[in-house]
């Protein structure tokens, strides 16, 4: 796994690459092999499941499943936003955000369905598993199912995800699974942006009027129960964590907590005390909000079932 226990500061530059075998020349041989110019791409994926060069364990699904999941529902909910944006800059940028995790998504779920199985024995595609699955099959936590708000409850929501996502793939390229360690490490770029974007929005909200502090303030209290539930252990994590595949949740906690605690002391915020939500998101637990998220994100898969342009 990579150094865990390796502090970040701030939104310096860390080191994401993952070098391709020495000597294997051909660089578009496998999904997992990142080099300059040659991002990981989800089509790559896909394609290394079909053909069998990428199969991951059940429980290696299980968690590309949760993390797949987190990011999609987030891309879901971002994509809300456009058109609807304070700011004609910020409808772009929300919109951005909303496609690195789209991407992300794609990635997870794309490597997660190779272990799973259609009817007809095939494996399942990101398709398959964003548009035909139930509300408690999804894998995602709560807090990234929590409605968008005003504009400052959803920069509370992305400066919490931002930060925990950072510290989740910078550990993640250091995974014993190449596939999961490459899609990390493409994301983890992506998500430093986030990190720099939602932190920028909390220090100009709280700095701004009276009326933007109280709101910022609100936003930070409504999103805040769902923080803990990043950040729980259970049977699927502690066995990969031990394996060196994944990362333990717990483990990134504390530089969570210093990373955003340095921003609100900044903004000259507190962090927020409120009781923790109960969770269960992991466990196909939701909240009341998730069904309406997939009856507008699934209706067209499901009433065109394999429809094409």
């Amino acid at each position: 796994m990579a150094p865990a226990s390796e502090a970040t500061t701030g939104h310096g530059d860390i080191s994401t690459g993952v070098a391709a075998p020495s000597g294997s020349g051909d660089s578009n041989a496998s999904a997992t092999r990142i080099t300059p110019g040659n991002a990981l791409r989800p089509e790559d994926i896909a394609l290394e499941v079909r053909t069998g060069l990428a199969k991951p364990t059940e429980d290696v699904a299980e968690y590309a499943l949760r993390l797949g999941d987190d990011a999609l529902i987030l891309a879901q909910r971002l994509g809300h936003w456009i058109s609807r944006a304070p700011e004609l800059e910020e409808d772009v940028a929300l919109g951005n955000i909303a496609l690195d995790q789209l991407g992300h998504a794609r990635s997870f779920l794309s490597y997660a369905g190779g272990a799973m199985s259609n009817d007809d024995g095939s494996a399942r595609s990101e398709d398959d598993l964003a548009y035909f699955r139930r509300e408690h099959e999804f894998r995602s936590v709560q807090l990234f199912e929590q409605p968008n708000g005003d504009f400052a409850v959803t920069i509370a929501r992305q400066f919490i995800v931002s930060y925990y996502q950072f510290e989740l793939y910078r550990r993640l390229t250091g995974s014993t699974d190449a596939t999961l360690a490459a899609i990390a490490a493409k994301a983890v770029k992506e998500v430093d942006y986030h990190r720099d974007h939602s932190a920028q929005w909390i220090l100009r909200l709280a700095g701004g009027t009276d009326e933007s502090r109280t709101r910022m303030i609100h936003g930070l209290r409504l999103m805040w129960p769902y923080v803990n539930e990043l950040f729980q252990e259970d049977d699927l994590t502690r066995r990969l964590a031990e394996a060196g595949a994944a990362v333990a949740p717990s483990s990134l906690r504390e530089d969570f907590d210093r990373l955003t605690g340095d921003v609100l002391k900044e903004a000259e915020l507190e962090v927020p005390d409120v009781p923790a939500a109960p969770g269960g998101g992991r466990h196909g637990k939701h909240s009341e909000h998730l069904g309406y998220i997939l009856a507008e994100m699934q209706v067209l898969a499901r009433e065109y079932p394999g429809a094409k342009w």
